[in-house]
């Protein structure tokens, strides 16, 4: 979701509190589906379940893998989901840490979390419901940033550390660095005012002492909002956001290394406003871009020429509602999929957070786009891009943020954070997956090894 105005962030929690439903948890099952999307288990966490001490509403948003656990951030903190056995997930602890957004990180026994909006003043008049708190601790006025977790007791993770960034943390992507011992942290600010990429150093040895390294500025009118990495013999990162996306080499022939990437590409597409998705596929050749018009908050997934609700102005475009492909290697456009099932004027709608399938000879995405739901799109021709299967769910009414903030593979099942919900599980048994590779762990944002496009009969990684 697009960052709001810092003064208008509470002010939107606030709202949340009202128009959130309370019995949004039931449709799991039976919201409209196509017969090769499987519904199974899901826990229902009501967007209305408040933490007292902090007051914000529970919104659910993104998630990360490791092993049989799943870390689900939301607004006031983070869950540890249990996901051994899909159809019946549990839950293992649950973390309060206020600052929205709750973008989430997990690597061995370390969880990063991302702060979005200042930290207020200590109110000494109110301090139970004013004050900011972090898993028990005050949080420093005006802190925005990142705040790290030892998770090695998951029944009871504890907070270590906290790095402070200019422009807050709106969203986070791992990128490990096991010869120096450490995990980089590519950060986005999703702000005009820090135009890239922050650089953050967690030594693995020592998460407490993790440190600001260096920002990483993008090209021009690009304000990172997503940034998607792959490792193994690409060695790429792209991020998305205001006009569009840059592409940075982090090493090989392109020059550039995970803690000085090298700038390779800058890409303005045209009718976008607010870039926000940027995934590779497994081989590194292809780049999926996503844009978030309205900032997710507002309808814009409508039948194509539909006029926009007030006050914004114009038509719904087909653009609106597209993710777009591109040549990694050129920067050139090659392809592009648009969603085909209008949604309706009630319904908070664009292409939202996605990741590619571990596959060795197909390009299948999965994606979770707010009341739109959560869908399977096969683009293996990138010219020629098909939907294989969706689940998409009625309005909620009222409300003005809802449906799928993330939908991800990960071992042969979808997971998708539901925002008003909680955790949704899905199986699709389409025969275009068969095959897919099975991971020990998932930062959905990176992709630590290649899968060459040259050697997949072979199934080989780069």
């Amino acid at each position: 979701m697009r960052q709001l105005p810092r003064v208008l962030a509470l002010a939107v929690v606030a709202i949340g509190i009202l128009v959130f439903p309370l019995a949004a948890g039931a449709g799991h099952e039976n919201d409209p589906h196509t017969p090769n999307l499987k519904p199974l288990g899901h826990i229902f966490e009501p967007a209305s379940l408040l933490n007292p001490a902090i007051g914000n509403p529970d919104i659910h948003t993104d998630i990360a893998f490791w092993g049989k656990l799943a870390i689900q951030g939301n607004w006031d903190g983070f869950n540890i989901r249990n996901i051994a056995a899909p159809g019946n997930p549990k839950q293992v602890s649950r973390t309060f840490c206020n600052g929205d957004q709750g973008d989430v990180i997990v690597y061995r026994n370390i969880v990063t979390r991302s702060w979005n909006t200042p930290a207020p003043a200590d109110d000494p008049a109110t301090p139970e419901a004013e004050n900011s708190f972090c898993d028990g601790e005050p949080v420093p006025a005006g802190f925005e940033g990142l705040h790290i977790f030892d998770i090695s007791n998951k029944k009871d993770p504890v907070l270590v550390g906290s790095v402070d960034l200019e422009c807050g943390s709106h969203t986070a992507t791992a990128v490990p660095d096991k010869k120096n011992g450490r995990l980089l942290v590519y950060n986005s600010g999703s702000s005009a005012d820090c135009p890239g990429i922050d650089i953050v150093e967690i030594p693995l040895d020592d998460p407490a002492s993790a440190s600001f390294l260096r920002f990483e500025e993008a090209g021009e009118m690009i304000h990172c909002h997503d940034i998607g990495v792959i490792l193994g013999k690409a060695m790429k990162a792209a991020c998305a956001g205001g006009l569009g996306f840059s592409i940075w080499s982090l090493g090989g022939k392109d020059g550039g290394s995970l803690e000085d990437p090298e700038l390779i590409h800058t890409v303005h597409v045209p009718s976008v406003t607010i870039g926000h998705s940027a995934a590779f596929t497994w081989d590194g050749k292809v780049l999926i871009f996503g844009h978030e018009p309205a900032g997710g908050v507002g309808p814009r997934c409508l039948e194509t020429g539909t006029p926009l609700p007030p006050p914004a102005e114009g038509v719904q475009t087909d653009e609106m509602k597209s993710y777009f492909f591109y040549d990694v290697a050129t920067g050139a456009e090659i392809g592009r999929w648009t969603l085909p099932r209008p949604q309706s004027a009630a319904e908070n709608c664009t292409l939202h957070n996605l990741n590619v399938v571990p596959l060795k000879k197909r390009y299948v995405l999965v994606h979770g786009s707010y009341q739109s739901g959560t869908s399977v799109v096969d683009f293996t021709n990138p010219a020629n891009a098909k939907e294989l299967a969706w689940s998409d769910p009625p309005p909620i009414v009222p409300t003005d943020l809802g449906g799928a903030w993330s939908s991800y593979w990960y071992n042969n099942f979808i997971y998708e954070t539901n925002i008003t919900e909680g955790l949704n599980i899905f199986r699709f048994t389409g025969r275009e997956t068969a095959g897919a590779l099975r991971l020990s762990h998932l930062n959905p944002q990176t992709q630590e090894f290649t899968i060459d496009k040259k050697k997949r009969k072979k199934g080989k990684r780069g």
